[in-house]
């Protein structure tokens, strides 16, 4: 039996998409940020908020002034992320403004984001600290929607961007802080590149930072690593410019692992942690 396009795996639904290791660390890392968009000239340059994620988890909402949010970390059917919130776009833009998409309705023939979003803008992410970017600005803002952000903005873990260290973020998760970048890499390709460094004790960001894992996501390499309480994203801005240029100088490596660097390695594999 066939798959049909509309059930096929496509594993890196976001290439071809302009900022396309945020919009995985979107999906996947962040709690609330925004990327300002617009459909294609085909379906009339309509203003698009890409959005990690919105009240009740819908996929899409379309607001009273007629533009669409999508939240991305929303459930969709299909095994093409990008072709489920496409629909979601269309699907929204059919609605009457201030009306919900609740759910994807996917047909074979859905478009991608990369047939309805026009790719010329650069797609620059705003991290939020609250969410307050579900309020439509020409809807009523009653008790019940003020209680309800009030809920939501207090299980946000404290997220920023990493000054020079692109696609990276810090995050406050309680008892640890933690660093997760995502790279557009191989995941055999950045273990490699920790042992290389490891062998040389260089593995780490600074002072007392060790690298835990990595996951992979959206088809692209999230490596994750533990900082000491109170090192914060500052600590981090301090030592990105060393650390991004020895990490990637090792990632671009391709001579062999040395004897010391395969030792290295196989510790590393043997203690990294499942990450999500």
């Amino acid at each position: 039996m066939s798959t049909s396009s509309r059930d096929a795996l496509v594993r890196r639904p976001f290439e071809g998409l302009p900022q396309e290791q945020d919009l995985v660390a979107m999906r996947q890392l962040i709690p609330a940020a925004t990327i300002s968009a617009r459909t294609t000239a085909e379906l009339g340059s309509e203003a698009v908020t890409l959005a990690t994620i919105l009240p009740m988890n819908w996929p899409a909402i379309r607001r009273s002034d007629g533009s669409v949010v999508v939240g991305l970390q929303a459930s969709v059917p299909g095994g093409d992320l990008s072709r489920a919130f496409g629909q979601a776009i269309v699907q929204a833009l059919a609605l009457e403004p201030g009306s919900p998409v609740p759910t994807v309705a996917l047909e074979d023939d859905s478009p991608r984001l990369q047939d309805v979003l026009d790719l010329d803008g650069d797609f620059a992410i705003e991290v939020h600290d609250s969410f307050e970017f579900w309020v439509d600005p020409e809807a009523d803002r009653t008790a019940e929607v003020e209680a309800s952000l009030r809920e939501a903005n207090e299980k946000i873990m404290p997220t920023r961007p990493v000054a020079g260290l692109e696609h990276a973020y810090w995050v406050d998760a309680g008892p640890k802080e933690h660093l997760r970048w995502v790279l557009d890499a191989d995941e055999d390709r950045v273990v490699d590149a920790v042992a290389r460094l490891h062998a040389r004790r260089e593995s780490g960001i600074g002072e007392g930072t060790k690298y835990v894992g990595s996951f992979r996501a959206e088809g692209l390499t999230i490596p994750v690593w533990d900082l000491p309480s109170g090192f914060g994203a500052e600590g981090v801005e301090a030592q990105a410019e060393a650390f991004s240029a020895r990490f990637l100088e090792a990632l671009e490596t391709t001579e062999p692992l040395t004897v010391m660097e395969r030792r290295a390695r196989g510790g590393i594999v043997a203690r990294q942690v499942t990450l999500r």
